[in-house]
């Protein structure tokens, strides 16, 4: 598809849709969906108390929200909708993930929740420091362009290790979800949970960052098919459903933090110098 101009109005390009963001786009749509058909959160994946005033209605307005962010990302409307689409993510990663991690850090089940979650905030942020429209205020200027990105891949990074580490903590229910019809099922869990590692190391310290996040992506969509749609197919309840689309969404925000991640970046985590003035910039590279 070419880029057309129109030069008589200045009108802004039209530019065709990246795949990685047509698929996060579905997986938001569907969540949305599963919330407004069954009037309810994704139960374990958005935890929202029982005791909370209009639950209900909540559930409601969050898959709407979901819907509408997806369809502007189908619709290129992402200047309004990118800043909620953030919003939205990073209160669902704070607000309901968080305070699981707080109060007990010692289970690694909490870490499993809140890396997965803070997967999709890391597509979240991408989306909205890329966006061209984009007119953050002063103070969130250090979210946007490519700092925005670089932060977004350093979350997107450490969140891979918790992931990871779910494999080894909890081998036995892993292995459970590994199709019986595969050889080896042990060995493909720890295999899985060290790929996570390697993937989440790879974009950290930049070796091979755009290779790493997208074989996280392959990863997670192989398994969003091989254990998510046959649940779905032989049982099309709501917890099957949210599982499809929560593995479906984080697959695809993998692929969005890939498409956006350099070939060989070097380490994020020494990726900023501070100048005398207080600004952040890039250690030179040679070669």
């Amino acid at each position: 598809m070419r880029v057309r101009r129109n030069v008589g109005n200045k009108s802004p390009e039209v530019k065709p849709l990246k795949l990685d963001r047509v698929f996060f786009a579905l997986g938001l749509i569907g969540l949305g969906v599963v919330s407004l058909v069954y009037g309810d959160f994704a139960l374990q994946w958005q935890p929202v108390p029982a005791w909370i005033p209009g639950r209900t209605y909540l559930a409601y307005a969050s898959g709407a929200v979901m819907i509408a962010a997806g369809a502007g990302l189908l619709s290129r409307r992402t200047s309004i909708l990118s800043s909620v689409l953030l919003v939205y993510t990073l209160s669902w990663l704070l607000l309901l993930k968080l305070p699981s991690v707080v109060m007990a850090p010692q289970l690694e089940y909490n870490w499993l929740g809140f890396g997965e979650i803070a997967v999709i905030v890391a597509a979240a942020l991408i989306i909205f420091a890329k966006d061209p429209e984009q007119q953050a205020p002063s103070k969130l200027k250090f979210a946007t362009g490519d700092d925005g990105v670089r932060i977004a891949r350093l979350i997107f990074g450490l969140a891979l290790i918790p992931i990871g580490l779910s494999h080894f903590v909890y081998a036995r229910e892993t292995i459970g979800f590994v199709p019986a019809w595969l050889p080896f099922r042990s060995g493909w869990a720890y295999l899985t949970g060290a790929a996570h590692f390697a993937a989440g190391l790879g974009v950290l310290f930049g070796v091979l960052p755009r290779l790493a996040a997208m074989l996280e992506a392959a990863m997670i969509g192989v398994f969003t098919v091989l254990v998510w749609l046959p649940l779905v197919v032989q049982t099309p309840n709501q917890l099957n459903w949210t599982g499809f689309f929560i593995s479906w969404t984080i697959g695809a925000a993998a692929w969005v933090v890939a498409a956006d991640s350099p070939l060989d970046a070097g380490s994020l985590l020494r990726s900023w110098r501070s100048e005398p003035g207080g600004h952040r910039v890039d250690k030179p590279r040679l070669g």
